[in-house]
């Protein structure tokens, strides 16, 4: 059974999967996948240059980062566009990687959730996610808040969830071994 853990930005995913890892559950973090494909897939390279121009990508091959985003900013059409290039790799990579668990933020704007067959929330009071965005990112208050509300409210993403891990300070091993032991 394939397991996606998804939550918004400052809900602790990335915390709960290293969780998952100590009992020796390996999980596959789109993010990573993305970042490396980007960097080493030739495919990607030639889609992502004949999209973005030649400038995306340096003269030593390395990824020109400044020049992804800056097109990605400029428009919602341009961000369409690369997530129409990037996604079906990780997609791909993550079906061929054996894994029975990923981590995905945007779990079911990028259509990933047809990948799996649950899906595991993580959620935290919005005033503890911006004290988390806040403290591990070095922004302001108010840029904290600008990202959490990019993203799908947090009530929509565990309405659709089968399962919700609730990291509110409290200790979460007992969740994840209810959901490991209910195996939902």
């Amino acid at each position: 059974m394939k397991t996606a853990l998804t939550g918004g930005i400052g809900s602790g995913k990335s915390y709960v999967c290293r969780l998952l890892e100590q009992r020796g559950i390996e999980v596959y973090d789109c993010d990573v996948a993305a970042k490396r494909l980007m960097r080493t897939s030739p495919r990607l390279k030639e889609q992502l240059c004949a999209l973005i121009g030649p400038d995306a990508y340096d003269a030593s091959g390395h990824l020109n980062k400044a020049v992804v985003a800056r097109f990605l900013l400029q428009s919602e059409t341009n961000a369409h566009a690369i997530d129409a290039i990037v996604h079906p790799a990780v997609a791909a990579d993550f079906e061929q990687s054996g894994c029975q668990w990923m981590e995905c933020a945007i779990l079911y704007e990028s259509g990933f959730d047809r990948l799996v067959d649950r899906v595991v929330v993580v959620t935290a009071p919005e005033a503890l996610r911006i004290e988390r965005i806040i403290q591990r990112d070095g922004i302001s208050r108010e840029r904290a808040i600008e990202w959490l509300q990019r993203q799908w409210p947090q009530d929509e993403v565990r309405r659709r969830a089968h399962y919700e891990i609730i990291n509110d300070g409290r200790p979460l091993e007992p969740q994840i071994e209810r959901l490991l032991k209910n195996e939902i």
